[in-house]
Protein backbone atom coordinates (compact mmCIF):
# COMPACT_ATOMS: atom_id res chain seq x y z
CA UNK A 1 0.00 0.00 0.00
CA UNK A 2 1.52 3.36 -0.99
CA UNK A 3 1.15 6.68 0.78
CA UNK A 4 -1.84 7.70 -1.32
CA UNK A 5 -3.84 4.66 -0.12
CA UNK A 6 -2.71 4.27 3.48
CA UNK A 7 -4.89 5.90 6.12
CA UNK A 8 -4.46 6.37 9.85
CA UNK A 9 -6.70 7.24 12.76
CA UNK A 10 -5.67 10.00 15.16
CA UNK A 11 -6.96 10.69 18.65
CA UNK A 12 -5.93 14.34 19.00
CA UNK A 13 -6.22 14.70 22.75
CA UNK A 14 -6.01 17.61 25.17
CA UNK A 15 -3.17 16.12 27.16
CA UNK A 16 -2.07 13.08 25.12
CA UNK A 17 -2.50 12.06 21.49
CA UNK A 18 -2.40 8.65 19.80
CA UNK A 19 -2.06 7.46 16.18
CA UNK A 20 -3.18 4.02 14.95
CA UNK A 21 -3.40 2.21 11.62
CA UNK A 22 -4.83 -1.09 10.37
CA UNK A 23 -2.41 -3.98 9.87
CA UNK A 24 -2.63 -6.54 7.09
CA UNK A 25 -5.36 -8.42 8.98
CA UNK A 26 -7.44 -5.30 9.41
CA UNK A 27 -6.62 -4.99 13.13
CA UNK A 28 -5.84 -1.57 14.64
CA UNK A 29 -2.29 -1.09 15.87
CA UNK A 30 -0.94 1.88 17.83
CA UNK A 31 2.19 3.47 16.40
CA UNK A 32 4.76 4.23 19.07
CA UNK A 33 6.31 7.67 19.21
CA UNK A 34 9.99 8.22 18.42
CA UNK A 35 10.51 8.04 22.19
CA UNK A 36 8.99 4.54 22.23
CA UNK A 37 5.69 5.46 23.92
CA UNK A 38 2.13 4.60 22.91
CA UNK A 39 0.97 8.15 23.64
CA UNK A 40 2.47 11.54 22.78
CA UNK A 41 1.98 14.45 25.18
CA UNK A 42 0.07 17.25 23.42
CA UNK A 43 2.66 19.77 24.61
CA UNK A 44 4.62 22.12 22.35
CA UNK A 45 7.81 24.02 23.18
CA UNK A 46 8.65 27.02 21.00
CA UNK A 47 12.42 27.46 21.32
CA UNK A 48 13.19 30.25 18.88
CA UNK A 49 12.95 28.79 15.38
CA UNK A 50 12.90 25.25 16.82
CA UNK A 51 9.60 23.63 17.77
CA UNK A 52 9.68 20.59 20.05
CA UNK A 53 6.59 18.44 20.65
CA UNK A 54 5.88 15.72 23.18
CA UNK A 55 7.95 14.27 25.97
CA UNK A 56 10.89 16.65 25.65
CA UNK A 57 8.53 19.62 25.70
CA UNK A 58 6.97 18.33 28.94
CA UNK A 59 10.41 18.30 30.57
CA UNK A 60 10.71 22.03 29.91
CA UNK A 61 7.47 22.96 31.70
CA UNK A 62 9.27 23.63 34.97
CA UNK A 63 12.00 25.74 33.30
CA UNK A 64 10.53 27.50 30.26
CA UNK A 65 6.83 27.89 31.03
CA UNK A 66 6.53 31.06 28.94
CA UNK A 67 7.52 29.07 25.84
CA UNK A 68 5.21 26.12 26.47
CA UNK A 69 1.78 25.59 24.89
CA UNK A 70 -0.28 22.75 26.31
CA UNK A 71 -3.97 21.80 26.42
CA UNK A 72 -4.58 23.82 23.24
CA UNK A 73 -7.59 21.64 22.45
CA UNK A 74 -9.54 23.55 25.10
CA UNK A 75 -9.02 26.77 23.16
CA UNK A 76 -9.80 25.40 19.69
CA UNK A 77 -12.48 27.57 18.14
CA UNK A 78 -11.16 30.74 19.78
CA UNK A 79 -9.19 33.35 17.89
CA UNK A 80 -6.04 32.92 20.00
CA UNK A 81 -4.51 30.56 22.55
CA UNK A 82 -5.23 31.67 26.11
CA UNK A 83 -1.69 32.92 26.80
CA UNK A 84 1.08 34.46 24.74
CA UNK A 85 3.95 32.17 23.80
CA UNK A 86 7.30 33.93 24.04
CA UNK A 87 5.42 37.20 23.61
CA UNK A 88 3.38 36.04 20.60
CA UNK A 89 -0.32 35.20 20.19
CA UNK A 90 -0.91 31.92 18.35
CA UNK A 91 -4.13 30.42 17.00
CA UNK A 92 -4.85 27.21 18.96
CA UNK A 93 -5.26 25.18 15.76
CA UNK A 94 -1.64 26.05 14.88
CA UNK A 95 -0.50 24.45 18.13
CA UNK A 96 -2.66 21.44 17.32
CA UNK A 97 -1.07 21.26 13.88
CA UNK A 98 2.41 20.94 15.41
CA UNK A 99 1.16 17.99 17.50
CA UNK A 100 -0.30 16.35 14.39
CA UNK A 101 2.96 16.92 12.50
CA UNK A 102 4.89 15.14 15.27
CA UNK A 103 2.49 12.18 15.14
CA UNK A 104 2.75 12.04 11.36
CA UNK A 105 6.54 12.22 11.29
CA UNK A 106 6.94 9.55 13.98
CA UNK A 107 4.48 7.20 12.28
CA UNK A 108 6.11 7.64 8.87
CA UNK A 109 9.25 5.93 10.17
CA UNK A 110 7.37 2.71 10.92
CA UNK A 111 4.42 2.57 8.49
CA UNK A 112 5.81 4.59 5.59
CA UNK A 113 4.62 7.83 4.05
CA UNK A 114 0.96 8.78 4.23
CA UNK A 115 -1.32 11.82 4.15
CA UNK A 116 -4.85 10.44 4.61
CA UNK A 117 -6.21 10.53 8.14
CA UNK A 118 -9.36 10.43 10.22
CA UNK A 119 -9.19 12.68 13.29
CA UNK A 120 -11.43 12.33 16.32
CA UNK A 121 -13.13 15.14 18.22
CA UNK A 122 -15.31 15.23 21.35
CA UNK A 123 -18.95 14.54 20.49
CA UNK A 124 -19.80 17.87 22.09
CA UNK A 125 -17.50 19.87 19.79
CA UNK A 126 -19.48 22.47 17.86
CA UNK A 127 -19.08 23.16 14.15
CA UNK A 128 -16.51 25.90 14.72
CA UNK A 129 -14.21 23.55 16.64
CA UNK A 130 -14.66 20.79 14.05
CA UNK A 131 -13.63 23.15 11.25
CA UNK A 132 -10.61 24.30 13.27
CA UNK A 133 -9.57 20.67 13.81
CA UNK A 134 -9.72 20.05 10.07
CA UNK A 135 -7.66 23.19 9.54
CA UNK A 136 -5.03 21.86 11.97
CA UNK A 137 -4.82 18.72 9.87
CA UNK A 138 -4.40 20.78 6.71
CA UNK A 139 -1.54 22.78 8.23
CA UNK A 140 0.15 19.50 9.22
CA UNK A 141 -0.07 18.36 5.57
CA UNK A 142 -2.73 15.75 6.31
CA UNK A 143 -5.67 15.03 4.05
CA UNK A 144 -8.42 14.83 6.66
CA UNK A 145 -10.86 12.33 5.16
CA UNK A 146 -13.31 12.68 8.00
CA UNK A 147 -13.97 13.82 11.54
CA UNK A 148 -15.45 11.19 13.88
CA UNK A 149 -16.78 11.63 17.40
CA UNK A 150 -14.58 10.12 20.09
CA UNK A 151 -17.30 8.05 21.87
CA UNK A 152 -18.45 6.64 18.53
CA UNK A 153 -14.87 5.69 17.69
CA UNK A 154 -14.47 3.97 21.05
CA UNK A 155 -17.72 2.01 20.66
CA UNK A 156 -16.68 1.00 17.15
CA UNK A 157 -13.29 -0.23 18.37
CA UNK A 158 -14.80 -2.25 21.20
CA UNK A 159 -17.47 -3.69 18.92
CA UNK A 160 -14.92 -4.83 16.37
CA UNK A 161 -12.83 -6.32 19.14
CA UNK A 162 -15.63 -8.80 19.81
CA UNK A 163 -17.07 -7.20 22.93
CA UNK A 164 -20.51 -6.69 21.37
CA UNK A 165 -20.36 -8.27 17.93
CA UNK A 166 -20.28 -11.79 16.54
CA UNK A 167 -17.21 -13.04 14.63
CA UNK A 168 -18.99 -11.92 11.45
CA UNK A 169 -19.15 -8.37 12.80
CA UNK A 170 -22.86 -8.25 13.60
CA UNK A 171 -24.95 -7.71 16.70
CA UNK A 172 -27.80 -10.20 16.61
CA UNK A 173 -29.81 -8.27 19.18
CA UNK A 174 -29.94 -4.53 19.53
CA UNK A 175 -27.68 -3.29 22.30
CA UNK A 176 -27.67 0.14 23.83
CA UNK A 177 -24.23 1.29 24.93
CA UNK A 178 -23.59 4.32 27.13
CA UNK A 179 -20.09 5.67 26.47
CA UNK A 180 -18.68 7.76 29.33
CA UNK A 181 -15.61 9.55 27.95
CA UNK A 182 -13.58 11.54 30.49
CA UNK A 183 -10.36 12.67 28.87
CA UNK A 184 -7.64 15.06 29.92
CA UNK A 185 -9.53 18.20 29.03
CA UNK A 186 -12.98 17.31 27.69
CA UNK A 187 -15.94 15.19 28.76
CA UNK A 188 -18.62 13.44 26.68
CA UNK A 189 -21.47 11.08 27.33
CA UNK A 190 -22.99 9.36 24.31
CA UNK A 191 -25.79 6.81 24.17
CA UNK A 192 -25.54 4.50 21.17
CA UNK A 193 -27.55 1.69 19.65
CA UNK A 194 -25.71 -1.17 17.94
CA UNK A 195 -27.94 -3.40 15.86
CA UNK A 196 -26.67 -5.68 13.12
CA UNK A 197 -23.94 -3.62 11.51
CA UNK A 198 -25.48 -0.23 12.33
CA UNK A 199 -23.96 2.06 14.93
CA UNK A 200 -26.51 4.78 15.71
CA UNK A 201 -26.05 7.65 18.15
CA UNK A 202 -29.25 8.29 20.11
CA UNK A 203 -28.18 11.28 22.23
CA UNK A 204 -25.03 13.06 23.30
CA UNK A 205 -24.01 15.75 25.78
CA UNK A 206 -20.81 16.96 27.35
CA UNK A 207 -18.51 19.74 28.44
CA UNK A 208 -15.52 20.85 26.38
CA UNK A 209 -13.94 22.43 29.46
CA UNK A 210 -14.13 19.55 31.93
CA UNK A 211 -11.54 16.81 32.20
CA UNK A 212 -8.64 15.35 34.15
CA UNK A 213 -6.94 18.74 34.11
CA UNK A 214 -9.58 20.03 36.50
CA UNK A 215 -8.88 17.17 38.92
CA UNK A 216 -5.16 18.02 38.67
CA UNK A 217 -5.91 21.68 39.34
CA UNK A 218 -7.83 20.85 42.53
CA UNK A 219 -4.85 18.91 43.84
CA UNK A 220 -2.49 21.76 42.88
CA UNK A 221 -4.71 24.26 44.67
CA UNK A 222 -4.82 22.07 47.77
CA UNK A 223 -1.02 21.70 47.89
CA UNK A 224 -0.45 25.40 47.14
CA UNK A 225 -2.77 26.42 49.98
CA UNK A 226 -0.96 24.08 52.37
CA UNK A 227 2.38 25.55 51.28
CA UNK A 228 1.09 29.12 51.62
CA UNK A 229 -0.20 28.42 55.13
CA UNK A 230 3.20 27.00 56.17
CA UNK A 231 5.44 29.53 54.40
CA UNK A 232 3.39 32.65 53.68
CA UNK A 233 3.47 32.68 49.87
CA UNK A 234 1.79 30.83 47.00
CA UNK A 235 4.13 28.72 44.82
CA UNK A 236 1.80 29.16 41.83
CA UNK A 237 3.06 32.76 41.54
CA UNK A 238 6.03 31.36 39.63
CA UNK A 239 4.92 29.99 36.21
CA UNK A 240 7.77 27.49 36.12
CA UNK A 241 6.97 26.14 39.57
CA UNK A 242 3.28 26.04 38.70
CA UNK A 243 4.19 23.76 35.79
CA UNK A 244 6.31 21.53 38.02
CA UNK A 245 3.52 21.36 40.61
CA UNK A 246 1.03 20.38 37.91
CA UNK A 247 3.26 17.47 36.86
CA UNK A 248 3.55 16.32 40.50
CA UNK A 249 -0.23 16.49 40.91
CA UNK A 250 -0.87 14.62 37.67
CA UNK A 251 1.40 11.82 38.89
CA UNK A 252 -0.32 11.83 42.29
CA UNK A 253 -3.72 11.51 40.61
CA UNK A 254 -2.53 8.37 38.86
CA UNK A 255 -1.04 7.03 42.10
CA UNK A 256 -4.38 7.52 43.86
CA UNK A 257 -6.04 5.31 41.27
CA UNK A 258 -3.79 2.46 42.40
CA UNK A 259 -3.13 3.30 46.06
CA UNK A 260 -4.97 4.87 48.97
CA UNK A 261 -2.37 7.62 49.54
CA UNK A 262 0.03 9.78 47.54
CA UNK A 263 2.75 12.27 48.47
CA UNK A 264 3.19 15.55 46.59
CA UNK A 265 6.44 17.49 47.00
CA UNK A 266 6.62 21.27 46.60
CA UNK A 267 9.87 23.29 46.72
CA UNK A 268 9.86 27.09 46.36
CA UNK A 269 12.22 29.88 47.44
CA UNK A 270 14.28 27.49 49.53
CA UNK A 271 11.25 26.12 51.36
CA UNK A 272 10.09 22.52 51.01
CA UNK A 273 6.86 20.77 51.87
CA UNK A 274 5.56 17.26 51.28
CA UNK A 275 1.75 17.03 51.31
CA UNK A 276 0.09 13.67 51.92
CA UNK A 277 -3.25 13.18 50.16
CA UNK A 278 -5.60 10.24 50.61
CA UNK A 279 -7.97 8.87 47.99
CA UNK A 280 -10.89 9.95 50.16
CA UNK A 281 -9.55 13.51 50.43
CA UNK A 282 -9.10 13.63 46.67
CA UNK A 283 -12.69 12.51 46.14
CA UNK A 284 -13.92 15.21 48.54
CA UNK A 285 -11.85 17.90 46.83
CA UNK A 286 -13.31 17.04 43.44
CA UNK A 287 -16.84 15.93 44.37
CA UNK A 288 -18.50 18.76 42.44
CA UNK A 289 -16.58 17.87 39.27
CA UNK A 290 -17.78 14.29 39.45
CA UNK A 291 -21.32 15.51 40.13
CA UNK A 292 -21.20 17.54 36.91
CA UNK A 293 -20.45 14.37 34.94
CA UNK A 294 -23.25 12.54 36.77
CA UNK A 295 -25.74 15.27 35.90
CA UNK A 296 -24.70 15.17 32.24
CA UNK A 297 -25.04 11.38 32.17
CA UNK A 298 -28.59 11.64 33.52
CA UNK A 299 -29.42 14.31 30.92
CA UNK A 300 -28.34 12.06 28.06
CA UNK A 301 -30.69 9.32 29.22
CA UNK A 302 -33.48 11.87 29.58
CA UNK A 303 -32.86 13.23 26.07
CA UNK A 304 -33.05 9.69 24.66
CA UNK A 305 -36.19 9.03 26.74
CA UNK A 306 -34.62 5.91 28.25
CA UNK A 307 -33.86 4.61 31.72
CA UNK A 308 -30.98 2.52 33.03
CA UNK A 309 -32.98 -0.65 32.51
CA UNK A 310 -32.73 -0.02 28.75
CA UNK A 311 -28.92 0.31 28.81
CA UNK A 312 -27.04 -2.93 28.14
CA UNK A 313 -23.46 -1.74 28.71
CA UNK A 314 -21.60 1.20 30.23
CA UNK A 315 -18.28 1.73 28.48
CA UNK A 316 -15.46 3.78 30.03
CA UNK A 317 -13.18 5.76 27.72
CA UNK A 318 -10.49 8.38 28.35
CA UNK A 319 -7.50 8.22 30.66
CA UNK A 320 -9.24 10.05 33.49
CA UNK A 321 -12.01 7.43 33.61
CA UNK A 322 -9.50 5.20 35.42
CA UNK A 323 -10.18 7.07 38.68
CA UNK A 324 -11.97 4.78 41.14
CA UNK A 325 -14.46 7.54 41.99
CA UNK A 326 -15.71 7.42 38.38
CA UNK A 327 -16.27 3.67 38.43
CA UNK A 328 -18.01 3.83 41.81
CA UNK A 329 -20.32 6.65 40.71
CA UNK A 330 -21.35 4.95 37.47
CA UNK A 331 -21.96 1.58 39.09
CA UNK A 332 -24.07 3.24 41.80
CA UNK A 333 -25.96 5.26 39.19
CA UNK A 334 -26.55 2.47 36.69
CA UNK A 335 -26.70 -0.60 38.89
CA UNK A 336 -24.37 -2.29 36.38
CA UNK A 337 -20.72 -3.30 36.24
CA UNK A 338 -18.91 -0.88 33.96
CA UNK A 339 -17.04 -2.16 30.91
CA UNK A 340 -13.32 -1.48 31.15
CA UNK A 341 -12.26 -4.02 28.52
CA UNK A 342 -11.00 -1.32 26.16
CA UNK A 343 -7.71 0.49 26.61
CA UNK A 344 -8.78 4.00 27.70
CA UNK A 345 -5.74 5.48 25.95
CA UNK A 346 -5.96 3.58 22.65
CA UNK A 347 -9.65 2.82 22.03
CA UNK A 348 -10.46 6.14 20.38
CA UNK A 349 -7.51 6.00 17.96
CA UNK A 350 -8.37 2.37 17.19
CA UNK A 351 -11.92 3.38 16.27
CA UNK A 352 -10.63 6.19 14.08
CA UNK A 353 -8.37 3.76 12.22
CA UNK A 354 -11.27 1.34 11.73
CA UNK A 355 -13.44 4.17 10.40
CA UNK A 356 -10.61 5.15 8.05
CA UNK A 357 -10.57 1.58 6.75
CA UNK A 358 -14.32 1.73 6.15
CA UNK A 359 -13.84 4.89 4.12
CA UNK A 360 -11.26 3.12 1.97
CA UNK A 361 -13.68 0.25 1.39
CA UNK A 362 -16.34 2.71 0.30
CA UNK A 363 -13.98 4.58 -2.02
CA UNK A 364 -12.92 1.33 -3.67
CA UNK A 365 -16.55 0.46 -4.40
CA UNK A 366 -16.88 -2.21 -1.73
CA UNK A 367 -19.78 -2.22 0.68
CA UNK A 368 -18.59 -1.00 4.12
CA UNK A 369 -18.86 -3.55 6.90
CA UNK A 370 -20.55 -1.04 9.19
CA UNK A 371 -22.65 2.09 9.01
CA UNK A 372 -22.40 4.93 11.50
CA UNK A 373 -25.04 7.56 12.17
CA UNK A 374 -24.42 10.50 14.49
CA UNK A 375 -26.53 13.28 15.92
CA UNK A 376 -25.74 16.97 16.18
CA UNK A 377 -24.57 17.96 19.64
CA UNK A 378 -25.84 21.55 19.48
CA UNK A 379 -28.95 23.15 18.01
CA UNK A 380 -28.31 25.10 14.82
CA UNK A 381 -30.03 28.43 14.52
CA UNK A 382 -30.07 31.77 12.77
CA UNK A 383 -30.34 35.20 14.34
CA UNK A 384 -33.61 36.95 13.60
CA UNK A 385 -35.31 40.11 14.86
CA UNK A 386 -38.50 39.88 16.89
CA UNK A 387 -41.12 41.96 15.11
CA UNK A 388 -42.78 43.41 18.21
CA UNK A 389 -39.70 44.25 20.29
CA UNK A 390 -36.96 44.60 17.70
CA UNK A 391 -34.74 42.35 19.85
CA UNK A 392 -32.47 39.76 18.30
CA UNK A 393 -33.48 36.15 18.94
CA UNK A 394 -32.20 32.73 17.98
CA UNK A 395 -34.49 30.81 15.66
CA UNK A 396 -33.65 27.10 15.85
CA UNK A 397 -33.48 25.33 12.50
CA UNK A 398 -32.09 21.95 13.57
CA UNK A 399 -32.61 20.93 17.22
CA UNK A 400 -29.81 19.13 19.05
CA UNK A 401 -29.71 15.32 18.88
CA UNK A 402 -31.17 15.35 15.36
CA UNK A 403 -29.89 12.35 13.34
CA UNK A 404 -27.27 13.31 10.74
CA UNK A 405 -26.97 13.96 7.88
CA UNK A 406 -29.87 16.42 7.71
CA UNK A 407 -30.97 19.36 5.61
CA UNK A 408 -33.38 22.19 6.33
CA UNK A 409 -34.59 24.95 4.04
CA UNK A 410 -35.64 28.44 5.01
CA UNK A 411 -36.89 31.26 2.83
CA UNK A 412 -35.64 34.78 3.51
CA UNK A 413 -37.04 37.85 1.80
CA UNK A 414 -35.27 40.93 0.61
CA UNK A 415 -36.30 44.13 2.38
CA UNK A 416 -35.47 46.71 -0.29
CA UNK A 417 -35.98 47.18 -4.01
CA UNK A 418 -32.85 46.15 -5.90
CA UNK A 419 -31.22 44.68 -2.79
CA UNK A 420 -27.84 43.22 -3.76
CA UNK A 421 -27.10 40.89 -0.82
CA UNK A 422 -28.58 39.00 2.14
CA UNK A 423 -26.73 38.42 5.41
CA UNK A 424 -27.71 35.48 7.65
CA UNK A 425 -25.96 35.21 11.07
CA UNK A 426 -25.57 31.52 12.10
CA UNK A 427 -25.23 30.26 15.68
CA UNK A 428 -25.12 26.99 17.61
CA UNK A 429 -26.54 26.63 21.08
CA UNK A 430 -29.65 26.14 23.17
CA UNK A 431 -30.34 29.72 24.28
CA UNK A 432 -32.89 32.04 22.71
CA UNK A 433 -30.32 34.82 23.15
CA UNK A 434 -27.76 34.92 20.32
CA UNK A 435 -25.02 36.28 22.59
CA UNK A 436 -25.32 33.13 24.75
CA UNK A 437 -24.74 30.86 21.74
CA UNK A 438 -21.60 30.03 19.76
CA UNK A 439 -21.27 32.38 16.82
CA UNK A 440 -20.42 30.17 13.84
CA UNK A 441 -20.24 33.06 11.40
CA UNK A 442 -22.28 34.71 8.70
CA UNK A 443 -23.70 33.43 5.46
CA UNK A 444 -23.41 36.33 3.04
CA UNK A 445 -25.37 35.96 -0.20
CA UNK A 446 -23.90 38.43 -2.66
CA UNK A 447 -24.61 39.47 -6.23
CA UNK A 448 -28.37 38.97 -6.20
CA UNK A 449 -30.03 39.50 -9.60
CA UNK A 450 -30.49 43.20 -10.39
CA UNK A 451 -33.77 45.01 -9.79
CA UNK A 452 -35.23 42.36 -7.49
CA UNK A 453 -38.51 43.61 -6.02
CA UNK A 454 -38.65 44.13 -2.26
CA UNK A 455 -39.85 40.94 -0.57
CA UNK A 456 -38.28 38.65 -3.17
CA UNK A 457 -37.72 35.12 -1.74
CA UNK A 458 -34.18 33.78 -1.27
CA UNK A 459 -34.11 30.06 -0.33
CA UNK A 460 -31.23 28.99 1.94
CA UNK A 461 -30.52 25.29 2.61
CA UNK A 462 -28.47 24.39 5.68
CA UNK A 463 -26.94 20.91 5.57
CA UNK A 464 -25.21 19.12 8.43
CA UNK A 465 -22.92 16.35 7.19
CA UNK A 466 -22.55 13.08 9.11
CA UNK A 467 -19.40 14.45 10.77
CA UNK A 468 -21.12 17.59 12.04
CA UNK A 469 -19.68 19.98 9.46
CA UNK A 470 -22.03 22.59 8.03
CA UNK A 471 -22.54 23.72 4.45
CA UNK A 472 -24.94 26.27 3.01
CA UNK A 473 -26.61 26.38 -0.41
CA UNK A 474 -28.52 29.40 -1.67
CA UNK A 475 -31.10 29.63 -4.44
CA UNK A 476 -32.75 32.82 -5.60
CA UNK A 477 -36.38 32.03 -6.35
CA UNK A 478 -37.70 32.63 -9.87
CA UNK A 479 -34.14 32.50 -11.23
CA UNK A 480 -31.71 29.74 -12.10
CA UNK A 481 -29.07 31.17 -9.78
CA UNK A 482 -27.83 28.65 -7.17
CA UNK A 483 -24.55 28.77 -5.28
CA UNK A 484 -22.83 26.85 -2.49
CA UNK A 485 -22.16 29.63 -0.04
CA UNK A 486 -18.99 29.68 2.03
CA UNK A 487 -19.62 30.63 5.64
CA UNK A 488 -17.60 33.64 6.79
CA UNK A 489 -16.39 32.42 10.20
CA UNK A 490 -15.57 34.94 12.89
CA UNK A 491 -12.63 33.09 14.46
CA UNK A 492 -11.46 30.86 11.62
CA UNK A 493 -8.17 31.43 9.83
CA UNK A 494 -8.50 32.66 6.22
CA UNK A 495 -7.10 30.38 3.54
CA UNK A 496 -4.03 32.52 2.89
CA UNK A 497 -3.08 32.32 6.57
CA UNK A 498 -3.67 28.57 6.63
CA UNK A 499 -1.33 28.24 3.65
CA UNK A 500 1.30 30.43 5.32
CA UNK A 501 1.27 28.34 8.48
CA UNK A 502 1.24 25.14 6.45
CA UNK A 503 4.44 26.12 4.68
CA UNK A 504 6.03 26.87 8.05
CA UNK A 505 4.85 23.74 9.87
CA UNK A 506 5.38 21.40 6.90
CA UNK A 507 8.32 23.07 5.08
CA UNK A 508 9.05 20.04 2.90
CA UNK A 509 5.95 20.73 0.76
Amino acid sequence: MDGSERVVGIDLGTTYSVLAYLDGEGRPVTVRSSEGDLTTPSVVLFDGDTVIVGKEAVKAISREAERIADCAKRDVGLRAYHKSIDGKQLPPEVIQAYVLKKLKDDASHSVGRFRNAVITVPAYFDEVRRKATQDAGYMADLNVLDIINEPVAAALACGIDGAYLSPKGESKNEQKILVYDLGGGTFDVTLMSIHGTKFTTLATDGDVRLGGLDWDERLARFVAEQFATANGFDPRQDPNLAGALWRECEDAKRTLSARQEAAIACDFRGQSLVVEVTRRQFAELTADLLERTEFTTREVLRAAELDWGSVDRVLLVGGSSRMPMVVEMLERLSGKHVDRAASPDEAVAFGAAIHAGLLLEKQSGRKPRFTIRNVNSHSLGIVGVEGGTGEKQTRVLIPRNTPLPVKVRRVFRTRDLGQESVLVPIVEGESSRPDACTQIGQCVVKDLPPNLPAGSPVEVTFAYAANGRLSVRVRVSDTSQEVTQEIVRQNGLPQEELDRWRSRISPSL
